[in-house]
Order: C-alpha cells, then structure tokens, then sequence
C-alpha cells in the first residue's frame, strides 16, 4: 500500500520559513539533490496547499530552474512525471500537467489519491501537512534538518499533536543537512 509522507525541509529550530517567509537558507547542494532525487523515485503524487504549488510549479513552467545542474534536470522530469493534487479554497485553476484541484483536504480526498497512486505520495508544504497529520493521514515524516537557526517563522510540526515515531533511516551529508525519516506508530 502506498505511503503518505511528509517531507520537509527544516532549520534546526523546526521552521520551514522565518519570520519573513523566506527558506532560501533550505536551497539543497548537488549531494542532497541527488539523495532526495532517489527518494522521490518511489513517489507518484504529490499533496500541495497553494504557496506550496505555486513554488513548484516552477519545476515545470520555468526550464532555467530545471537546467542549473544534472540533478536539478533529473528531479524536474520526476516531477512532472508525478500526479500532483493541490488543495486549495483560493486558488482559481492550476496550470501545471498531471494536476488536479480539490477545494479541501479531506481524509476522504487523501484516501482517494492514496488508492489511485501507483507508489507513495508526499504531503508537501507544512499547512497542508499540519491538517493531514492531525487527521492521522501521514504514515512518514521525513526531515531535512538544514543547518542554520531562524528564530520564528512557520513551523514545521504542528502544535498539540502528540505522536510517537520510530527512527528508520538518517542521512548525514558534506553541507551539514541531516535527513532523519521516522514511521509514525
């Protein structure tokens, strides 16, 4: 059965944005790329909210981002191969291939893309993420720890949520990030 995964990339005070809403401190080097571009070999759809989607989307509307390096080639082909369903109540359409808009996220909604994948799917976006693991939808949380401490911002765990979690795999790399994945019990 396909899994739900969230993967986020983090400072290591647990904020996926500071305060200003920039994560440009997150951008990943070749050798993370590389890694992330392994994992996402298993993912067949991808879950976004609207600022999520509308930052990636670049991975199929802008060709510069994808010709910055072999991987960041590599990872744009895997995503636009992805499924990729946006939930969101603002956004008026979506403009990228293989996407479909859903006005809310439902555990009926994520069950639906879950059965119709054809691998893991990947809750992107801590908003989105927030809702789903209050819903008991995430079966992965999988960690970019970056190196760096931003102080505030937008958290990447949401508040009032206890979950027990069992480590399963961590990745050190030359730039100083950690990947940590853990199962959700």
């Amino acid at each position: 059965m396909s899994r739900v995964i969230y993967s986020v990339a983090s400072s290591l005070d647990g904020f996926h944005t500071d305060a200003e809403g920039d994560f440009s401190w997150a951008v990943p080097d070749e050798e993370v790329i590389a890694a992330l571009n392994a994992d996402a070999a298993g993912v067949s759809t991808y879950l976004y909210g609207r600022r999520m989607y509308e930052a990636m989307a670049v991975w199929e509307t802008d060709p510069e981002v994808a010709a910055q390096s072999p991987e960041s080639a590599a990872y744009a082909g895997t995503w636009q191969a992805a499924q990729k369903v946006v939930f969101s109540a603002t956004l008026p359409e979506v403009w990228t291939q293989r996407t479909r808009l859903e006005r809310k996220l439902t555990a009926e909604a994520i069950k639906s893309a879950r059965a119709e994948a054809a691998g893991d799917l990947t809750v992107e976006g801590p908003t989105l993420a927030h809702s789903a693991l209050h819903l008991g939808l995430v079966d992965v949380v999988e960690l970019l720890i970056c190196p760096i401490l931003v102080g505030g911002g937008t958290r990447v765990l949401p508040e009032k949520l206890r979950t027990s979690l069992s480590l399963k795999r961590e990745r050190r790399f030359g730039n100083g990030m950690v990947q940590l994945t853990y199962d959700i019990r």
